[in-house]
C-alpha cells in the first residue's frame, strides 16, 4: 500500500506558527495549492494581514489562535477545527522558540521556554490530531526541525537539543505510523531569514528568504521523502561533516561560524 499523501480533496491544512516567517509563507503556499488552511498563532501575534494576502488564492486561511505550551487548549483546538472546517489532512508542527544559550550565561529558564513550545507544544497538537487521523485511516504529518540538530552550533544548547529531540521523535513514531497510513516527515531547513535568527552573532552561511524556504518545504510535502532538508548546498556538506570525529566536526564548526573570535561575554542581553 502506497503510504498517504495529503491533498485539498480529503481534508484541510493545519499550521501551528503560522503568523510569520516560515509558517506564514507556507500558509500562503498550501493556499494556492487548493487547500483550506487553518493557522494557529498565539493571540498576541497577526493573522488578519495573512488572511487578507489570502484573497486571490484558491484556497483560504482562518485563524485558530492559540498558545501550542496550552495541551489542554490545544486539544480544543484541534476538535473545533475537525468540527467546524473539516478533517485535518495535514498538520504542519512549526511553532518554534529560540532563546541563545551562551555557556558562561545558562538559565533554567531559557531552556523550559524552548522545550514547552518546540519539543512539548508540537507534542499538545500531535497526540489529538493523530486519534482523529487513526480514526480516518490516513493523515499526513510534518515536524519542522532544523539543521542544528545534526550537531552543536554555538548558542543552540536548548534550540538545537529541542530540534534533535523532535528528529528522534519522528524517527521514532514513523514505525507505527506507517502501519496505520499517517506519513510522518521531519523537515530539516537551514538558516532562514525569520525573526528568530535577528540575534544570531556567528555567520549563518546559506541564508534563505522565509518566501524560498516555505516553497522547498512545500515540494518536500508533496513529493519528498521522510526527511526534507534544505538548502542542499548547506546540509549535504553538513551531513557529510558529521561522519567526521567529533573533535574535527566541532573544531571545523568553530572555523565555519567565526565562534573563535566571540568575546566570552556574549549573550548577556535576552532575546525577549
Amino acid at each position: 500500500m502506497t503510504l498517504y499523501r495529503a491533498n485539498p480533496s480529503d481534508g484541510i491544512a493545519w499550521i501551528t506558527g503560522g503568523s510569520s516567517g516560515i509558517g506564514r509563507a507556507l500558509a500562503k503556499e498550501l493556499a494556492a495549492a487548493g487547500f483550506t488552511v487553518c493557522v494557529t498563532a498565539r493571540d498576541e501575534d497577526p493573522i488578519d494581514a495573512l488572511i487578507a494576502a489570502a484573497g486571490p488564492l484558491r484556497g483560504r486561511i482562518l485563524a485558530y489562535p492559540c498558545d501550542v505550551t496550552d495541551e489542554q487548549r490545544m486539544a480544543a483546538t484541534v476538535t473545533e477545527i475537525e468540527r467546524k472546517v473539516g478533517p485535518i489532512a495535514l498538520a504542519v508542527f512549526n511553532a518554534g522558540a529560540y532563546v541563545p544559550i551562551a555557556g558562561e550565561n545558562m538559565s533554567v529558564r531559557k531552556f523550559r521556554r524552548i522545550f514547552d513550545v518546540n519539543v512539548m507544544g508540537v507534542v499538545h497538537g500531535l497526540v489529538p490530531v493523530v486519534r482523529h487521523m487513526r480514526e480516518r485511516g490516513h493523515g499526513h504529518v510534518v515536524l519542522v526541525g532544523s539543521i542544528s540538530a545534526y550537531f552543536g552550533w554555538p548558542t543552540t544548547a536548548a534550540y538545537g537539543a529541542s530540534k534533535a529531540a523532535l528528529n528522534r521523535m519522528a524517527e521514532s513514531l514513523k514505525f507505527d505510523f506507517d502501519k496505520i497510513n499517517i506519513r510522518i516527515q521531519v523537515a530539516n531547513p537551514g538558516f532562514v531569514d525569520t525573526p528568530l535568527v535577528k540575534y544570531n552573532e556567528f555567520r549563518m552561511p546559506a541564508l534563505l528568504p522565509a518566501d524560498t524556504a516555505a516553497r522547498r518545504l512545500m515540494r518536500g510535502i508533496g513529493h519528498g521523502g521522510f526527511e526534507i532538508s534544505f538548502p542542499r548546498r548547506l546540509a549535504w556538506p553538513l551531513k557529510l561533516l558529521g561522519l567526521l570525529p567529533r573533535a574535527w566536526c566541532l573544531w571545523l564548526l568553530t572555523r565555519l561560524t567565526g565562534w573563535a573570535k566571540r568575546p566570552l561575554s556574549f549573550g548577556r542581553r535576552p532575546p525577549r
